[in-house]
């Protein structure tokens, strides 16, 4: 196999994005800005009530509003080739598609109407004046039965340890015990959900924000029952998906119904109220953590206990104890999980699912045991450092969090840090306090597919149906298949976004680059052979006889190893053969043996300065430092860019996002932007984030670590321990608002 630029002048170089010109300036078009002909516009009609049945709906009404083109209701509604509650697979969350006239929760879709304007649409969906027959709701935490359930997460254990902790916790010089609460978040990406769905007999063509294009198009086959190569789903940006978007939601398919039911293509746009209940949230945990110590700080015992909610009719578990299994080392680990059903929208994956609500509780309660042991919050987590993962004593394909402890203390100043709360002020009297929060995610991959073709006029192109939500995808899958192809990059096409592509994954769980990148590259190494194959074995060419093995490739050019005066463009290769291209697939997935082998993380530490009004109780995170290790950096600049929005969503989980769900009713009752509080511009502190130099020969090819979601972890356990140096005050119930603080 020829050698490749593999150190080139693309990958980790800071490059600005290529896709900021188009947003920038407007030409980008997101999925609800596709116009085909003929374009009606539908909105939904939902229910007011969290549980039990719609009774009437005015249809007639409806359809007198001169603009209306029809009402889609559980009468009329265009049949499924299967249920829409049929779990067969572990991703197929149940979904409301009209097919009976029962709620499950508030803001479930109950119909839908289509006009020849958004305005009529509206109109007419209010004229429905729906009434129903209504059950009482239970959507508090624990309020209904508590069960174990089967799995968490996205199917890991519910329930996993090592040791003997009732012999740790006897063994412990120090105890503690804390419960922790935190609120249910929903989601609300920028661009809401969508879908532009326009049939052509039994072949669907649909614009959708979605973060697994393959993996939509194979539920709606399911559903319509029409073969997956019928489909074609087009998302070539996408305005934030966090894990909502991961899986196609009940209102995107009923744009897609609607299309079907009127015979042309119609546009349905979730309003901003409407996104919370239908596409997912995450749950609201209350997590009791039992941690015993020596007089040292050494752990004998971590029992971390997590309860939380799922929805009465599915079941998706927030995995928030799942931190707890390989973040410390101690004697013994316990991690269990429970669960109570509520008429609530089924929770799902939000960004760090798990790691972020379990974060915050950890952290915390690491914080309690170290002031209890009159030790320094940096020190106990030193003491405690996990050479191996704790509960399956794998070692770390790579682990670096030392270095991001120092570094991330070094430019905070961590070192003057008093030991007791309320020792600082600024000039304006406001207390001071410094926190800590160790972060880290697990380093996943998944499958994905690539093309790579090298073209005679020296460029190559790249072909993936890989998915850009913000991270950067435009630019580094082109930063790596430049080096793979050994060409500028400003010589590569990139096409992304379209499910007519090779599969390129799911964007999420930060696997996206690494799968995705990791195809690109093999696909890349592929075209390069091909290349090479035929200039090895041209009596004409200078690279003749070397063998594969033998040339290497670069700027455009391939060249023998053994003297690189004798070379050739790609060009000249393909012009002899009277070829115009090559081309060559790759596939992106992780080693089963090496999985198995090690244990596979990125790391990194938080260090937090908050401010806070001594009379008032306001809260103002003002500084944050995280210091990271994700093994190799493809864009330095995207990877900051990851951080710094990780980490202002961990300042949300700290301090502002709370849904406030009406215990009557079941309605949320903040559900709009007005209300359901997330930082604004002002809220934001000054950030750096340094990148801590990790290499990982194990953990891919590439040795890519994702970087999405692990800025929230650290970030808000950082934030509650720095209001608590400040204050004085322990708030364990998250957000911490000024009433908790006062209170």
């Amino acid at each position: 196999m020829p050698e490749r630029q593999r150190h080139g002048a693309s990958i980790g170089q800071p490059l600005t994005r290529r896709d900021g010109h188009a947003k920038i300036t407007g030409s980008a078009r997101y999925s609800a800005d596709f116009r085909p002909e003929g374009l009606a516009h539908a909105v939904m009609a939902v229910s007011s009530v969290a549980r039990g049945r719609v009774t009437h709906l005015d249809v007639a009404a409806a359809e007198a509003h001169p603009g209306v083109v029809a009402v889609i209701t559980p009468e009329n509604a265009p049949a499924l080739a299967k249920s829409p509650d049929l779990k067969d697979n572990p991703f197929a969350f149940r979904l409301d598609l009209l097919q009976n006239d029962g709620v499950r929760y508030a803001n479930q879709p109950i119909a839908v109407v289509i006009a020849e304007t958004l305005e009529a649409a509206t109109e007419g969906a209010a004229l429905l004046a729906p009434r129903y027959e209504s059950e009482a709701v239970s959507v508090a935490l624990g309020a209904g039965e508590v069960f174990r359930p089967e799995t968490i997460g996205a199917g890991s254990a519910t329930d996993e340890g090592s040791g003997d902790i009732a012999a740790g916790m006897a063994a412990a010089e120090t105890r503690i015990e804390a419960t922790y609460d935190t609120a249910a978040q929903y989601h609300n990406a920028l661009e809401p959900h969508s879908s532009v769905a326009e049939w052509d007999g039994d072949r669907l063509t649909l614009y959708t924000p979605t973060q697994a294009l393959w993996i939509a198009k194979g539920r709606l086959a399911g559903l319509f029952g029409i073969p997956q190569e019928n489909i074609h789903v087009v998302c070539h940006y996408l305005g934030g998906g966090f894990g909502s978007k991961g899986f196609i939601t009940a209102p995107q398919i009923l744009g897609i119904m609607a299309a079907k039911l009127v015979g042309r293509p119609v546009k349905l746009v979730t309003r901003r109220e409407q996104m919370f209940g239908p596409v997912g949230h995450r749950a609201a945990t209350r997590q009791t953590l039992k941690l015993g110590a020596t007089r040292d700080g050494t752990l004998t015992a971590l029992d971390h206990h997590t309860l939380t909610l799922t929805s009465r009719y599915d079941d998706f578990v927030e995995p928030s104890g799942i931190l707890s299994r390989h973040l410390y080392a101690a004697g013994a680990i316990a991690t269990t999980h429970a669960v109570s059903r509520a008429d609530i929208g089924t929770p799902i994956f939000m960004r760090a699912p798990g790691e972020a609500s379990g974060s915050v509780a950890v952290e915390s309660a690491l914080d309690e045991l170290a002031l209890e042991l009159d030790l320094d919050p940096l020190e106990i987590r030193l003491r405690n450092y996990a050479e191996v993962e704790p509960i399956s004593h794998r070692p770390f394909s790579s682990k670096a969090l030392r270095e991001c402890y120092t570094q991330g203390a070094e430019r905070f100043g961590w070192a003057s840090r008093p030991r007791l709360p309320r020792q600082m002020r600024d000039a304006d009297g406001l207390l001071v306090g410094w926190g800590l929060g160790t972060a880290t995610y697990p380093a996943g991959m998944m499958q994905g597919e690539a093309r790579a073709t090298l073209r005679a006029d020296g460029t190559g192109l790249i072909e993936t149906a890989a998915q850009d939500m913000g991270q950067g995808a435009w630019t580094v899958l082109a930063q790596i298949g430049a080096d793979g192809l050994g060409l500028p990059i400003d010589r590569i096409e990139l096409r992304i976004g379209d499910s007519n592509l090779p599969n390129g994954g799911l964007a999420g769980g930060s696997t996206g680059t690494a799968t995705s990148g990791t195809a690109v590259d093999n696909a890349a190494k592929g075209a390069i052979a091909a290349l090479a194959e035929l200039a090895v074995n041209d009596r004409a060419s200078p690279l003749y006889g070397a063998g594969n093995a033998g040339v290497t490739a670069a700027d455009g050019r391939l060249a023998r190893r053994d003297d690189p005066a004798r070379s050739e463009s790609f060009g000249e290769i393909l012009a002899r053969a009277g070829k115009t291209s090559v081309e060559a697939k790759g596939q992106g997935q992780g080693d089963p043996a090496a999985q198995k082998t090690y244990a596979m993380h990125a790391h990194g530490a938080v260090y937090a300065e908050v401010k806070v009004d001594p009379d008032l109780g306001q809260i103002r995170v003002t500084r944050l430092v995280g210091a990271f290790a994700a093994g190799r950096i493809i864009n330095p600049h995207l990877v900051r860019s990851q951080y710094y929005g990780g980490m202002i969503w961990g300042v949300s989980l700290a301090l502002h996002e709370h849904a406030v769900l009406d215990p009557r009713s079941g309605r949320v009752m903040n559900g709009n932007l007005a209300e359901y509080h997330i930082p604004v511009n002002a809220d934001v502190p000054a950030m750096e984030a340094i990148l801590v130099e990790e290499h990982d020969p194990h953990v891919n090819p590439l040795g890519i670590k994702g970087v999405g979601e692990i800025g929230i972890t650290g970030t808000a356990g950082a934030i509650a321990n720095a209001v608590w140096h400040a204050t004085g005050v322990r708030v364990r119930d998250i957000p911490i608002t000024l009433d908790r603080l006062l209170g």
